[in-house]
């Protein structure tokens, strides 16, 4: 997350030399807590946050619980984690719903937070939850904001009440109060309402919101906040607090490239929880906010979890299903291939998926130079073949490579190197989907026939090893007759070739793995 890229570089390498020592001194844990606050406050996290912050590090770092730990710089690492998932609010708040529909959700913050389009990627956010939410113009203020709203209405696929044109024509209060009495007859369970934000913190802004709070009633008050705007955000967060009050915060701008020290300081200054997340420009790039989660990404120890909910969404269960099935029976096409490429684009930004695995901070060039219009060329490749192309792969002769070529954009080498490429991953899926082990370039043979030949040696010595042991020792040569008489391993060498990491099984024939088996495992490739 671009937003933390030189809070985690900071910490990473604080931690770094923590590694070298086998036991940690009070002049080292002095150190390390130096350089924490030092990598804190130049990411602009709040003086009092920091202060907080370092201390409870300090002494819980000089404590019983690193002295008698195996691996002390580890112990510091996991007390960082702990002391950030406080900062950041310690678990998970979600939304609450009314008892009685519809919830009215209020947005309030400065002008150019991001709150138009924020409540749009909360109303798509909750019809993907199954509710209907309605969006309301309230924000009768800033020039077009109202037009705004249903566009960005209109992208999520949700209704907007604007009965007012705006541009300081209308009143807000009024429109929000109607706007909920609209959403209970026309029976939406959600109701969202946009408000208007100034440049700077001021008592006529505050008025109209906390009179918008009065008429409404409100079930959550939502302070949107720009995770970029560092030392300030303190400031306007407490403001909002005493004017308006909130019930929880949101985060927007969060992929931007500045300090974050907004996100680091909101939470535990209010006392009030961050429910959300924007991490991009797109509908899709919002987020559940797990203090957790974040905590170890701004440690560079990764967000498998969040990763793998991504996936989920974008994956089909019964389609994973059928294309296990075509791996196992040799019916992996092109086709099936464009198939699975779009469903990894659909779960977001390969991008920032990568950048949520363990240690991706020690990859940030690889990730930059990361093109993901590449999967976009590929796509357009495999959509310039005929079905029967798709199909099979032998009837691209030379011609046909060329017509591709031309129609897609790309070159003759680009499509060469697509089949080559889908020809290598189709002949390793099947491996695995078969019980085997894949042959990777750079390695050496594997056990069980793994690849590069080891298979064929194996199964070699095997037909020696079948006449039966010829050892000069009577004793062992009983012992290895027996077990060639059992077909069980002679000498540790696997009895069964071609058996996924030499593991042979009942009968002498390499494990079937079940339907379902198979689905779970075409799932975690095309993850």
């Amino acid at each position: 997350m671009a937003t933390f890229g030189n809070l985690s570089d900071r910490l990473a390498e604080t931690f770094k030399n923590l590694r070298t020592k086998g036991k940690l001194s009070a002049a080292d844990v002095d150190g390390t807590v130096r350089e924490i606050r030092r990598a804190l406050l130049d990411a602009d996290v709040s003086l009092d946050v920091v202060k907080q912050f370092t201390s409870h590090v300090r002494e819980r770092a000089l404590g019983d619980e690193v002295n008698k730990a195996l691996n002390p710089a580890q112990q510091v690492v996991q007390i960082v984690n702990d002391e950030l998932v406080a900062i950041l609010g310690g678990q998970q708040r979600r939304l609450q719903f009314a008892k009685n529909p519809p919830t009215v959700i209020m947005l309030a913050g400065l002008q150019g937070a991001g709150k138009t389009t924020l409540a749009g990627k909360l109303a798509k956010h909750l019809v993907k939850e199954g509710h209907t939410p309605m969006l309301v113009a309230s924000d009768l203020q800033r020039p077009n904001a109202v037009n705004q709203l249903q566009v960005v209405g209109q992208q999520a696929g949700v209704p907007v009440f604007a009965p007012e044109p705006g541009n300081g024509v209308g009143d807000p209060v009024k429109v929000a109060k109607s706007g909920v009495e609209q959403a209970r007859r026309a029976q939406h369970d959600v109701v969202i309402i946009d408000t208007a934000g100034r440049l700077g913190v001021d008592a006529e802004m505050m008025k109209q919101a906390s009179n918008i709070r009065k008429a409404t009633n409100p079930d959550e008050v939502l302070f949107v906040i720009d995770a970029m705007i560092g030392q300030d955000a303190v400031t306007t967060a407490k403001a909002f607090q005493d004017g308006v009050d909130f019930t929880g915060v949101v985060l927007s701008k969060l992929d931007g490239d500045a300090r974050g020290g907004a996100a680091l300081s909101v939470a535990s200054v209010t006392g009030r929880p961050i429910i959300f997340a924007s991490t991009g420009e797109g509908l899709d790039d919002f987020e559940a906010f797990h203090p957790d989660r974040m905590a170890s990404r701004i440690l560079d120890l990764g967000d498998i979890l969040t990763l793998i909910e991504q996936a989920q969404s974008a994956f089909d269960e019964e389609e994973a299903l059928k294309v296990a099935e075509k791996l196992a029976t040799e019916q992996f096409t092109l086709e099936d291939f464009l198939a699975q490429m779009q469903q990894l684009r659909g779960a977001g930004s390969i991008k920032k998926m990568l950048g949520m695995l363990p240690g991706a901070g020690g990859m940030k060039q690889q990730l930059e130079n990361f093109d993901e219009r590449e999967i976009v060329r590929t796509e357009a490749i495999i959509q310039s073949m005929t079905p029967a192309e798709r199909k099979n792969t032998k009837l691209l002769n030379g011609s046909r490579r060329v017509r591709i070529a031309r129609g897609s954009g790309m070159t003759v080498t680009d499509v060469n190197q697509l089949v080559q490429r889908f020809e290598q991953a189709a002949k390793m899926m099947k491996t695995v989907a078969r019980g085997g082990m894949p042959q990777i370039p750079g390695m050496g043979p594997l056990p069980g026939g793994g690849g590069h030949g080891g298979g064929k040696r194996q199964a070699a010595k095997g037909k020696k090893k079948a006449s039966g042991s010829r050892s000069g020792n009577p004793a062992k040569r009983a012992t290895e007759n027996q077990a060639i008489a059992e077909g069980r391993p002679v000498g540790g060498a696997p009895a069964i070739a071609g058996s996924g990491f030499g593991l042979g099984s009942k009968g002498g024939a390499a494990p079937t793995p079940s339907a379902e088996d198979l689905a779970k495992m075409q799932k975690l490739l095309g993850r």
